[in-house]
Protein backbone atom coordinates (compact mmCIF):
# COMPACT_ATOMS: atom_id res chain seq x y z
CA UNK A 1 0.00 0.00 0.00
CA UNK A 2 1.19 3.24 -1.10
CA UNK A 3 1.84 5.13 2.46
CA UNK A 4 0.04 8.35 0.51
CA UNK A 5 -3.00 6.91 -0.83
CA UNK A 6 -6.20 8.58 0.55
CA UNK A 7 -8.10 5.64 0.08
CA UNK A 8 -6.12 3.24 2.09
CA UNK A 9 -6.33 6.12 5.05
CA UNK A 10 -9.89 6.19 4.63
CA UNK A 11 -10.60 2.61 4.63
CA UNK A 12 -8.01 2.38 7.82
CA UNK A 13 -10.25 4.72 9.17
CA UNK A 14 -7.33 7.43 9.66
CA UNK A 15 -9.32 9.80 8.08
CA UNK A 16 -12.63 10.69 8.70
CA UNK A 17 -15.39 10.65 6.51
CA UNK A 18 -19.36 10.20 5.95
CA UNK A 19 -19.39 5.95 5.31
CA UNK A 20 -22.62 4.82 3.61
CA UNK A 21 -21.66 1.20 3.53
CA UNK A 22 -18.95 -1.13 4.72
CA UNK A 23 -18.21 -4.62 5.52
CA UNK A 24 -15.00 -7.31 5.52
CA UNK A 25 -14.06 -6.41 1.55
CA UNK A 26 -14.95 -2.83 1.32
CA UNK A 27 -16.09 0.84 2.43
CA UNK A 28 -18.46 3.44 0.41
CA UNK A 29 -18.38 6.86 1.68
CA UNK A 30 -19.75 10.36 0.53
CA UNK A 31 -17.85 12.44 -2.40
CA UNK A 32 -16.64 15.53 -1.03
CA UNK A 33 -17.25 17.07 -4.26
CA UNK A 34 -20.50 15.48 -5.56
CA UNK A 35 -21.37 15.28 -9.44
CA UNK A 36 -24.73 14.52 -8.29
CA UNK A 37 -27.23 14.74 -5.88
CA UNK A 38 -25.80 11.16 -4.69
CA UNK A 39 -23.02 10.90 -4.83
CA UNK A 40 -20.80 7.86 -3.21
CA UNK A 41 -17.47 5.98 -3.56
CA UNK A 42 -16.87 2.24 -3.08
CA UNK A 43 -13.19 1.38 -2.17
CA UNK A 44 -12.15 -2.06 -1.52
CA UNK A 45 -10.07 -2.10 1.57
CA UNK A 46 -7.39 -3.77 0.12
CA UNK A 47 -5.09 -1.21 -2.15
CA UNK A 48 -5.80 -2.23 -5.98
CA UNK A 49 -4.13 0.29 -8.35
CA UNK A 50 -6.28 1.58 -11.13
CA UNK A 51 -9.00 -0.97 -13.19
CA UNK A 52 -6.33 -1.38 -15.76
CA UNK A 53 -3.83 -3.14 -12.95
CA UNK A 54 -6.42 -5.93 -11.95
CA UNK A 55 -6.01 -9.74 -12.78
CA UNK A 56 -8.06 -12.79 -12.12
CA UNK A 57 -7.03 -13.22 -9.27
CA UNK A 58 -9.27 -10.01 -8.48
CA UNK A 59 -12.27 -11.32 -9.93
CA UNK A 60 -14.37 -12.98 -7.13
CA UNK A 61 -13.58 -9.32 -5.20
CA UNK A 62 -14.99 -7.72 -8.40
CA UNK A 63 -18.10 -9.23 -8.52
CA UNK A 64 -18.46 -8.22 -5.19
CA UNK A 65 -18.10 -5.22 -5.91
CA UNK A 66 -20.94 -5.07 -8.01
CA UNK A 67 -23.23 -6.44 -5.55
CA UNK A 68 -21.78 -4.02 -3.08
CA UNK A 69 -22.56 -1.22 -5.44
CA UNK A 70 -25.98 -2.69 -5.45
CA UNK A 71 -26.43 -2.41 -2.10
CA UNK A 72 -25.43 0.61 -1.60
CA UNK A 73 -27.73 1.81 -4.20
CA UNK A 74 -31.19 0.58 -2.06
CA UNK A 75 -29.49 1.80 1.04
CA UNK A 76 -29.02 6.16 -0.81
CA UNK A 77 -32.71 4.89 -2.25
CA UNK A 78 -31.83 5.05 -5.72
CA UNK A 79 -31.94 1.64 -6.72
CA UNK A 80 -35.65 1.94 -8.38
CA UNK A 81 -35.30 5.51 -10.20
CA UNK A 82 -31.75 4.41 -11.36
CA UNK A 83 -28.03 5.17 -11.21
CA UNK A 84 -24.67 5.20 -12.83
CA UNK A 85 -21.84 3.40 -11.82
CA UNK A 86 -18.67 4.74 -12.92
CA UNK A 87 -15.23 3.38 -12.97
CA UNK A 88 -12.59 5.60 -14.12
CA UNK A 89 -9.06 4.22 -14.99
CA UNK A 90 -5.81 6.43 -15.87
CA UNK A 91 -5.34 9.97 -15.64
CA UNK A 92 -6.65 10.33 -19.45
CA UNK A 93 -9.47 9.53 -17.71
CA UNK A 94 -9.92 12.09 -15.05
CA UNK A 95 -8.96 9.00 -12.85
CA UNK A 96 -7.44 11.31 -9.26
CA UNK A 97 -6.31 8.72 -6.33
CA UNK A 98 -4.44 5.55 -8.14
CA UNK A 99 -6.53 3.03 -6.27
CA UNK A 100 -9.72 1.04 -7.80
CA UNK A 101 -12.72 2.47 -7.14
CA UNK A 102 -16.37 2.81 -8.33
CA UNK A 103 -18.73 5.81 -8.49
CA UNK A 104 -22.15 5.60 -7.95
CA UNK A 105 -24.29 8.36 -8.82
CA UNK A 106 -27.97 8.84 -8.94
CA UNK A 107 -30.62 11.13 -7.07
CA UNK A 108 -31.69 12.95 -10.40
CA UNK A 109 -31.67 12.86 -14.08
CA UNK A 110 -28.25 12.21 -15.04
CA UNK A 111 -26.82 13.79 -18.00
CA UNK A 112 -25.64 11.78 -21.35
CA UNK A 113 -21.95 10.11 -21.53
CA UNK A 114 -19.97 11.39 -23.82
Amino acid sequence: MPEDCIFCKIAKKEIPTEIVFEDEDFIAFKDVKPKAPIHVILIPKMHIGPHFSVSEEHGELLGKMMIAAAEIARIVGVDRSGYRLVMNSGPDSGMEIDHLHMHILGGGQLGPIA
